[in-house]
């Protein structure tokens, strides 16, 4: 354990930021596989802006790596041109 107080409070921090960053990932990752399922391309053009914002932001963030995220969009811009 931390003797120092900074360490200690290094540690609360990286904790609190390690939920929320987790939080965010989960949730991006959920609308990803929602817009991969989606049939219908008019629902799914909808949907890619606000994707591609939610990866950009992890990305920013340091959550996800930056060519991650451009993989995952430009993955994501492929199936919706083959729809």
């Amino acid at each position: 354990m931390a003797h120092h107080k900074s360490a200690q409070k290094r540690i609360r921090q990286s904790e609190s930021r390690k939920l929320g960053n987790k939080y965010y990932a989960k949730t991006t990752r959920n609308a990803v596989k929602k817009l991969r399922d989606t049939k219908d391309k008019a629902e799914a053009e909808q949907l890619l802006p606000k994707v591609s914002s939610m990866l950009d932001k992890l990305a920013k963030k340091n959550v996800i790596h930056d060519n991650k995220a451009s993989n995952l969009k430009s993955g994501l811009t492929k199936h919706i041109a083959s729809l």
